[in-house]
């Protein structure tokens, strides 16, 4: 383990003559409003991450479904809603007070990645909810997202990591019970596992 103290990099003059020039290509790919292409890529997508930021800092939260993740309403705007979660409204309370926001939009077996930035807001707006209605149930809210850019992401880091393949390795990992045991010394782990996809399928949306 080394005890030096590692150069920082503090200024983009610097930063930039580190990297070197731009790739145009990656300046070009951007685009202000959601082509055909991007519709039929974001509509196709099950899963994306939501990033926020807030006066207590960021956050990144995963949000999936069963179906398209999003509903497209027009060329500058996407309708995300907010099912049931744990309540904690890191995502919702960023937007509140910041209203910046980034759209990650993958699929399983597809390297490249969309990637959405602008503005969002929230509303509770029956009209709007009611439109994501499933199995009787809706959205408390739906955040609506106004584009700003948007493009897609080279392929690489998902080729570097094998992420559609890592599946077939058989990886150990902590699981949710053992998360809740660390800080809950006689919470059954284990129980909590087995019966935790019977417990979520009545909590989907």
């Amino acid at each position: 383990m080394t005890t030096n103290t590692p150069t920082i990099v503090n200024s983009i003059t610097d930063l930039e003559a580190l990297y070197g020039a731009t790739n145009p290509a990656s300046i070009d790919k951007v685009m202000a409003h959601i082509t055909p292409h991007y519709k039929t890529w974001i509509e196709a997508s099950k899963f994306l991450i939501l990033s926020t930021i807030g006066p207590e800092g960021t956050d990144a939260s995963p949000r999936g479904d069963d179906g398209p993740v999003v509903k497209i309403l027009d060329a500058k705007t996407i309708l995300l809603p907010d099912w049931s979660g744990n309540n904690r409204l890191d995502s919702l309370k960023n937007i509140v007070r910041d209203d910046r926001i980034s759209l990650m939009f993958m699929i399983p077996g597809i390297d490249n990645i969309v990637r959405v930035n602008g503005t969002a807001q929230i509303t509770p707006d029956e009209a709007i909810t009611h439109q994501f209605a499933k199995d009787g149930k809706t959205p408390k809210s739906v955040i609506i997202v106004t584009v700003s850019e948007l493009y897609f992401q080279c392929a690489k880091a998902l080729m570097r990591s094998k992420l559609w393949d890592s599946g077939k390795e058989a990886i150990e990992v902590p699981t949710a019970g053992d998360f809740v045991k660390e800080f809950k010394a006689d919470f059954d782990g284990k129980a909590y596992d087995d019966g935790y996809a019977q417990h979520a399928k009545k909590r989907m949306w």
